[in-house]
């Protein structure tokens, strides 16, 4: 316990899924966490469930496409909680489609959550970051972002292909080399994760569930808490010496 202990963390797409497995672990290793996200009732839940078990959380209504409503986030923050030591990117959305059937419109609005929203994530957290001595920014890709696939995911992949990259690079900027301001900067690769969604799909499709279960050679899905724990590692000062890395938490997928 208390491995985050006083530290203060924002995570956008924290109402649900992934997000909000790592808010309640954060919580309870001991940091204020900040629920950022568009959904309002699930993210007030998730803030309340927190605060119910003895935790301190707030959340704050986002759209990470917005460059007004970063600001407004990390102000907030910084007025309940004094600083900001942990950003995590983690809001995402999914398009399965061919290329050939893709449209632009369609390509813009994936890219401008799952890559813009990384940056604006990165650019707002290192300006409060470099003011109070450093921190943690954790952006979540994929294994997709990694490897290709035969599922249609060429858009998704290439938005997170970029999170991959991006993050290397502001590691490098934030580092010695760069401008020194004492920030890491890495990547969390999830593989496919059981989370409500994905297992009410397999639910339903057994031919389904088997595909992703083979896709993982150990042989079974991971679950939000799975993720949950890399991301308390590289928020906590146990990972000082890991910068610019891709975190892969996939079962062995990227290594068949």
């Amino acid at each position: 316990m208390g491995r985050v202990e006083g530290k203060t963390a924002i995570i956008t797409g924290a109402a649900r899924g992934l997000g909000r497995g790592m808010a309640q672990l954060l919580a309870k290793e001991g940091a204020n966490v900040v629920i950022a996200d568009i959904l309002e009732d699930g993210g007030r839940e998730a803030a309340e469930e927190i605060k119910s078990s003895g935790g301190k959380a707030i959340f704050i209504k986002h759209d990470v496409t917005s460059e007004d409503s970063w600001e407004a986030v990390v102000k907030k923050t910084l007025s309940e909680f004094g600083k900001l030591d942990i950003m995590v990117n983690n809001a995402g959305v999914q398009l399965i489609k061919e290329i050939a059937e893709t449209s632009l419109e369609e390509w813009r609005k994936l890219m401008s959550v799952n890559l813009d929203g990384v940056f604006l994530g990165t650019k707002h957290a290192i300006r409060a970051m470099r003011k109070s001595g450093g921190g943690s920014i954790i952006n979540i890709s994929s294994v997709v972002g990694i490897i290709g696939t035969a599922d249609d995911t060429a858009a998704y992949a290439a938005s997170k292909g970029g999170v991959r990259l991006f993050s290397k690079t502001a590691a490098i900027e934030c580092s010695k080399w760069g401008h020194d301001y004492n920030i890491r900067v890495n990547s969390v690769n999830p593989g496919v994760i059981k989370t409500d969604m994905v297992a009410d799909m397999m639910a339903h499709d057994a031919a389904f569930k088997k595909k992703l279960e083979s896709a993982h050679p150990v042989g079974f899905l991971g679950e939000p808490i799975d993720i949950a724990y890399a991301i308390l590692y590289l928020a906590s000062d146990e990972s000082r010496l890991v910068t610019g890395t891709d975190f892969v938490v996939d079962g062995g997928w990227t290594a068949s």
